[in-house]
């Protein structure tokens, strides 16, 4: 049975012996390995798991005995209402389960306000026709998100259990994301910003340090190149907060080179200098560590030309522990 469905599934289900005393959703959690827990509560709570016995109520935490039937019904997965508009895709890796792709700047990742279609959803839909209905109907398969003006790297899952694999190694931390970035005034040696991030209080667009109400957010960094105008960064997420590593630096006095939003306006930069240049993730089919890598684009390295930095080899920067 697979929770992305565009067809309803049915089907009948008896407690073994050894799962004798279980919790409902323990046990159909493991029998049906394609659906997460929560998504087997959602089941019960809807009202499509049916006991082939007599009882008053069926909840997720009543306990099973061995030899009972259940009737486990699946709905349908609505339909998204997202366009497939195809799209030129730099893909980087593609199997069965996940999409590795190296997101141009100035394209949007999902729809929402002012950006209705032609985003990268649109696109991923009419490259992976199986895809509607992954994770979620508004934002098929995404494990995380880019912003419009950050290129490089996003990870995109292509089945159920790649989606439940990819978010808990997310959640967990052991999807590691490496970025690149060209930050305002000389930045060197290694750091960390430890502050939590929450929406801004005036403009409701824009992320802001939140000591008391915001969520908690670390952003490492070390510098790579620097002069008294610019620093080149390599950095690493902990946490994934919305514009984090745009908000950090600013709250360090260091923003994004061309960031405008985030005060790191400069005449050298059209667009904000982030790039997303290394990921690495457990493969969720075969447990094999994937580690992937996309250089940054030209008008990166023409920013930091016109900035008077050198070059490095990208491919040879790699995340040392201090």
């Amino acid at each position: 049975m697979n929770p992305s469905s565009t067809s309803p599934q049915t089907a009948f289900l008896t407690v073994p012996a050894g799962q004798n005393g279980e919790r409902l959703d323990v046990f159909l959690s493991s029998q049906l390995p394609s659906f997460s827990r929560s998504q087997v509560q959602t089941l019960i709570k809807g009202g499509n798991v049916t006991p082939q016995f007599p009882v008053r109520s069926v909840k997720a935490g009543m306990t099973v005995l061995e030899g009972q039937s259940f009737q486990v019904t699946v709905p349908p997965s609505p339909k998204p209402d997202l366009p497939a508009q195809p799209l030129p895709l730099d893909v980087v890796f593609e199997d069965g389960d996940v999409l590795v792709l190296n997101k141009p700047f100035g394209l949007v990742v999902h729809p929402g306000a002012g950006n209705p279609d032609h985003t990268l959803i649109n696109a991923l839909i009419a490259h992976c026709p199986g895809l509607a209905g992954v994770g979620g109907v508004q934002r098929p398969g995404l494990i995380h998100r880019l912003d419009k003006d950050t290129s490089g790297l996003l990870v995109v899952a292509k089945t159920d259990r790649a989606y439940r694999s990819l978010v808990k190694q997310l959640r967990y931390r052991q999807l590691s994301r490496e970025y690149l970035g060209i930050a305002k005034g000389k930045l060197a040696g290694r750091g960390m910003v430890d502050a939590p991030i929450g929406r801004h209080v005036n403009a409701r667009k824009k992320m802001a340090v939140r000591a008391e109400s915001g969520k908690k957010a670390v952003t490492y960094f070390r510098g790579l190149e620097s002069n008294e105008t610019a620093s080149l960064l390599h950095l690493k997420l902990e946490t994934g907060r919305t514009h984090q590593i745009r908000v950090h630096l600013q709250y360090i006095h260091h923003p994004i080179l061309g960031d405008e939003v985030y005060g790191g306006s400069a005449a050298e930069a059209r667009r904000q200098m982030l790039h997303a240049f290394r990921i690495s993730f457990q493969h969720p089919a075969t447990g094999s560590v994937k580690e992937l890598f996309a250089a940054p684009p030209k008008d990166f390295e023409d920013c930091l030309s016109a900035l008077g930095l050198p070059l490095p080899e990208w491919k040879n920067i790699v995340w040392e522990k201090p």
